[in-house]
């Protein structure tokens, strides 16, 4: 208490008296005395001055790119002014999940749009109120899946590393098997897919455009998955979703995804937002809260907290999910950015983010050794192949202010968005030239 709590001697003597002790220390009579900490090792306090110049000082060392063609799952998109000037404001700052939620109908309001720009985007019935990322989005709907006689979870080789090791982890606690499916091409192999499905099976999950910013065959994969009696998760990048076809033109039961590129800055990692949308027969089983609209004793129409029975308080134990709030900010964020730009502004972006990207694989395709992985269609980033050691490009580019793209092994995962440039592309490719 006294560390967190502004409190005088006084109170703290209060307190101890209540509790019927003597000083702090007996507080703590259970804990090991080796285990106690007696001191704090905390340098003395700074002025306001003092800790603005060291923190500038700190900020000096970083490397602020001014190119970037990196994605693997977090992208560099232009962020209207209008998105920040709404968020910010106190009233929306501040809040916090509503626990006393009838009372915080400005906030439920807001949750109410997000859920239903979801479901238009990725075009399934219902929206929860956001996870907390994408990684834990998509281990949430494998539990979502889940039946008494099925269990098992395949899963895509072409999913982003992080997002299976989220996956993984949610996984081993429920002792839930994770099975890969082979890839072909930087693609999911159907005929792995088949092999694999067998009454065991409760859900397949795919990201499509995938880690390697290939285009999976979605509806394919969704026919072949619900002739054996399993359900389709469908995790990808909501921008892509503005040009080709959402969850509902592929027939997928549940569409999982990493809500960053939705007005949020890349920002070190997050805070980012999990999306997730499903047909309106396993909403049920969706975790986390779900807003709903109705109507008060006065006919006048107000938002309420729907579906409690599936959370914690209600079903204890016997719920399917431990996730009990939301990223409200982070969902008013992508809801405002939805807004401002619109349908045609987000097909937009995603036009010239793809555009971009094909013009730069053209054009590092002309140089010597640079070559497609795979030939099969992409979005907005693709694997290449590189003639030298990748590692030696990259800082190479660095050195002139580019971040270029992912090595890996001796390949490079580039990725181009709507701020990309023809201009910088040409200037980038012309770096790399001069470095062979």
């Amino acid at each position: 208490m006294s560390g967190y709590v502004v409190n005088t001697k006084a109170e703290q003597q209060e307190m101890l008296q209540a509790l019927g002790m003597n000083s702090l220390d007996d507080l703590y009579v259970s804990v090991p005395e080796e285990a106690r900490l007696k001191q704090l090792n905390i340098p003395e306090g700074k002025s306001e001055l003092e800790v603005s110049r060291e923190m500038a000082e700190l900020a000096e060392k970083n490397t602020v790119f001014k190119h970037i063609f990196r994605g693997a799952g977090a992208y560099n998109h232009y962020i209207p002014a209008i998105i920040k000037s709404v968020t910010s404001k106190e009233e929306f700052l501040t809040s916090y999940t509503p626990y006393q939620a009838e009372i915080s109908q400005g906030i439920l309001q807001s949750i109410f749009e997000y859920q239903t720009q979801m479901c238009e985007l990725t075009g399934l019935d219902v929206s929860n109120a956001s996870v907390y990322d994408g990684a834990v989005a998509a281990a949430e709907a494998a539990f979502m899946v889940q039946e008494r006689k099925r269990s098992d979870i395949l899963v895509a080789e072409t999913i982003n590393p992080q997002v299976l090791r989220v996956l993984r982890t949610y996984c081993e606690s429920r002792n839930v098997n994770v099975i890969m499916i082979k890839s072909r091409g930087l693609a999911v192999s159907t005929e792995s897919l088949s092999e694999l499905l067998n009454e065991n099976v409760a859900g397949v999950l795919v990201q499509s455009p995938n880690f390697f910013g290939v285009i999976e065959d979605m509806p394919e994969i969704s026919r072949i998955t619900h002739e054996a009696g399993a359900k389709v998760i469908m995790q990808t990048n909501p921008i892509a979703l503005a040009l080709l076809k959402n969850a509902r033109e592929v027939d997928a039961d549940i569409c999982v995804a990493e809500g960053q590129p939705l007005g949020m800055p890349l920002s070190f990692g997050g805070p980012y937002l999990g999306i997730m949308t499903c047909k309106k027969e396993l909403m049920r089983k969706l975790p986390g809260r779900i807003v709903g609209q109705t109507k008060d004793r006065n006919g006048d129409r107000c938002y309420v907290l729907t579906l409690q029975a599936r959370e914690q308080h209600i079903r204890r134990e016997k719920a399917s999910s431990n996730i009990c709030s939301n990223e409200a900010l982070c969902a008013m964020t992508a809801s405002v950015y939805c807004a401002a730009m619109g349908p045609e502004g987000l097909r937009q972006v995603a036009v010239n983010s793809a555009s971009n990207a094909h013009y730069l694989a053209q054009e590092l395709g002309k140089l010597k050794g640079f070559k497609l992985v795979s030939d099969k269609p992409f979005f907005n980033e693709f694997l290449m192949k590189c003639p030298r050691d990748c590692r030696q490009i990259i800082d190479q580019l660095a050195e002139r202010g580019y971040l270029g793209g992912l090595p890996i092994n001796n390949n490079i995962l580039w990725c181009c968005t709507e701020l990309n440039s023809k201009a910088e592309i040409d200037e980038m490719v012309k770096i790399i030239r001069e470095a062979l």
